[in-house]
């Protein structure tokens, strides 16, 4: 089907701009709405005369000759989210119809159900907060902690994206939920559905003014982005506005129609009816800091200083995403690339370019397709850079130089630059709950504390007094949330997604079974004589929309389907690197869970004895090539055993090293790992509390 003459418009009489997008042809331009009821968008100064050169805004795509997916339909005849979900919430049914379980997205929940249980299903939301830049008030956490005992499963999640997820909650309760975490300074708005996400930026309290300006901007942008309809608060607080004032450059860009980006007579003047075709995610960091994966985001934002440290404007990459699908080669993980370089001033014009450019041309008809990084893969850079320069209003400026990028985990005690300390806890897969959970409410509270959570799933103490940092240090210790250097290393690094039992997508198991896999795999290590702080970057989704960013690991696990009973197949993903720049690929399909050793010995053993030194396994994979790396694992035989000895370091008598052994086995770990496990968990329960 031919493109939509919005693009005609945007490019002009340049034929190399003109393309097919098959399936879709995109939103209509002004010049051609006729559907009675939709919103129009057009500059109201704008003539028919003058506006050929000029990008329209419109709300609703030609429904007599372009396919929409019914997710489309759902969003246009909601009345901006607010029907039929409003209705559906007040009758008796223990759930949601399709169309409601659609729009509850947009407010920020999930309705799930347990897939551990059989029969009758037992329908109940996940709700997920809105946080920018991951910062949770005080006020904020104490009551989602509350909210997760009374109403939820007892267990708080921190994600990927700097926010909470809230399980087990039950349709009757909702409204209580919902009103109450906007009440006290939260938000779940946006946090799901077609529109922007939470938009990430370093977790890190630092007071210097790079970081400040960085979350400062990521705040302007979230606050540029959310829904103005007034839905939200109509559906969960009975139409009171509990809204912060905002920046009034915020509001001004919002409000600027100058190049035909808005619905000005529409209650949502950027999104309209339609919002957007799918997710939109966005992230905001200082040079060199990679701890929000820049590169994943549809759109990333660099801040650019000078030599003195003033801030000066902008870098922006566009395209990134991970969502693929299985056996589906037309979808795939892809990384942001440059795209250009504001001024300061223009930051939040230019995003807003980006947004209308994928709202008015990204695919409606098929969702598999519908992430901005596919518009990006089909038109090619210059061709969207061009479209998006007609909505901004300016060329885009050179990409600034950066230097290479570092992930930075932020564990541990940090000066903040106020004089007061910060402290980043390790929060294995980012839940919390049991014996940690309570003693981090009593430190909150207690000391009454601001936090932040990680993109990598972590927590952050924020505003610690020097006097508090060693009554804290052991009180944490001793509920298990340890100084990082007694943590794994490769816990440190790893994160998985929640999966089974609550998500409805999941395939395999992440969260429930990293554990497992990450013991495993340094059972493996300690096989082929890796050394203890050596360590690779481990991420486990249960399906292949990619939650915790799979394909940015050096080694990543995608479930592919249950082999039986708890025997599940997974994909191995190889080739990412560190610090997050590098895309990895699939190296092997269908592999059973129980199998991965048979995969990862010859691997890491290659790695240890071949790699060029200081290579990280990522790296090793791609210089060595998938096909000797295939090879490695046909061939394998083994490692080569040296004789038992007891170690009498650690075991005084063959009795002990005996039942050592036999626990050892249970755990599928040797004898000797197990104690020096055992050991250093004591004396980290020991000297955490003695440190300064």
């Amino acid at each position: 089907m031919a493109a939509s003459t919005v693009l005609a418009k945007a490019v002009g009489a340049e034929k190399d701009l003109k393309f097919h997008m098959p399936g879709y042809g995109g939103l209509r331009s002004s010049g051609m709405i006729t559907l009675a009821g939709s919103v129009r968008a057009m500059p109201a100064s704008s003539s028919s005369s003058s506006s050929a050169g000029i990008v329209r805004a419109v709300a609703t795509p030609d429904t007599a000759v372009i396919k929409r997916s019914k997710v489309e339909l759902y969003k246009e005849q909601s009345n901006f989210l607010r029907f039929p979900l409003n209705e559906e919430l007040q009758n008796e049914a223990a759930g949601i119809n399709e169309v409601a379980t659609q729009l509850i997205k947009f407010h920020g929940s999930y309705q799930q159900t347990n897939r551990d249980e059989r029969g009758a299903k037992s329908y109940q939301f996940m709700l997920r907060t809105k946080n920018p830049c991951g910062k949770v008030p005080n006020k904020l956490y104490l009551v989602m902690d509350d909210l997760a005992d009374e109403f939820g499963i007892g267990t708080l999640r921190l994600t990927t994206r700097q926010t909470f997820q809230l399980h087990g909650v039950l349709k009757k309760n909702l409204k209580t939920v919902m009103s109450t975490i906007i009440k006290n300074m939260g938000s779940t708005l946006g946090a799901c559905g077609d529109l922007n996400r939470n938009v990430l930026a370093p977790a890190a309290p630092y007071t210097n003014k790079e970081y400040a300006f960085a979350q400062e901007t990521a705040e302007n942008i979230a606050s540029l982005l959310t829904p103005q309809s007034g839905a939200y608060y109509d559906i969960w607080v009975d139409g009171e506005k509990v809204m912060s004032a905002e920046p009034p450059e915020v509001a001004a860009a919002r409000n600027d129609n100058s190049h035909g980006t808005n619905f000005p007579e529409s209650p949502e003047p950027i999104y309209g009816t339609q919002f957007l075709p799918r997710k939109f995610k966005i992230a905001v960091t200082v040079p060199t800091d990679n701890s929000v994966d820049i590169l994943t985001n549809d759109i990333g934002v660099v801040v650019i200083s000078d030599s003195d440290g003033e801030h000066q404007g902008f870098n922006i990459y566009v395209g990134g995403g991970m969502g693929r699908t299985h056996r589906v080669e037309t979808t795939f993980p892809r990384l942001g690339e440059p795209l250009g370089y504001v001024p300061k001033e223009d930051i939040l014009y230019a995003v807003k370019a980006i947004v209308v450019t994928q709202r008015e041309n990204g695919r409606r008809d098929d969702r598999k397709y519908s992430r901005m990084k596919y518009l990006i893969s089909q038109w090619g850079i210059e061709k969207f850079r061009c479209v998006v320069e007609k909505y901004y209003g300016k060329k885009f400026e050179p990409f600034r130089e950066l230097p290479d990028w570092e992930f930075r985990s932020y564990l541990g005690w940090h000066e903040q630059g106020d004089g007061a300390l910060f402290c980043g806890l390790h929060v294995d897969s980012g839940r919390i709950g049991g014996k940690m959970k309570k003693t981090l409410r009593e430190v909150i509270e207690k000391y009454n504390l601001n936090v932040r959570i990680t993109p990598n799933q972590n927590l952050i103490l924020c505003d610690i007094r020097r006097t508090w940092r060693r009554p804290i240090t052991t009180v944490l210790a001793q509920a298990g949330l340890l100084q990082p250097k007694y943590v794994d290393p490769l816990n440190i690094t790893a994160m998985a997604c929640p999966a089974l039992p609550l998500c409805p997508l999941a395939i395999t198991e992440a969260e429930r079974g990293i554990p497992d896999i990450l013991k495993r795999v340094r059972a493996v290590f300690d096989k082929v004589g890796l050394r203890y702080n050596e360590s690779v970057v481990i991420r486990i989704t249960g399906c292949p929309n990619g939650c915790a960013r799979p394909y940015m690991a050096e080694l990543g696990f995608v479930g592919d389907g249950p082999n039986s009973y708890q025997l599940f197949l997974e994909q191995i993903w190889l080739g990412g690197t560190p610090n997050q720049t590098s895309l990895a690929k699939c190296f092997m399909n269908k592999v059973k869970i129980q199998d991965l050793e048979k995969v990862l010995e010859p691997l890491f053993y290659n790695w240890r004895r071949k790699r060029i030194r200081g290579e990280p396994f990522g790296q090793f994979t791609t210089r060595v090539g998938f096909d000797k790396l295939q090879e490695m694992v046909d061939k394998w035989d083994g490692v080569i055993k040296s004789p038992t000895k007891h170690n009498l370091k650690i075991f005084a008598d063959r009795q002990t090293y005996e039942a050592m052994e036999e626990l050892a086995q249970i755990q599928s770990k040797s004898a000797h790992q197990l104690a020096m496990e055992v050991i250093r968990n004591y004396v980290a329960s020991q000297q955490n509390g003695k440190e300064e």
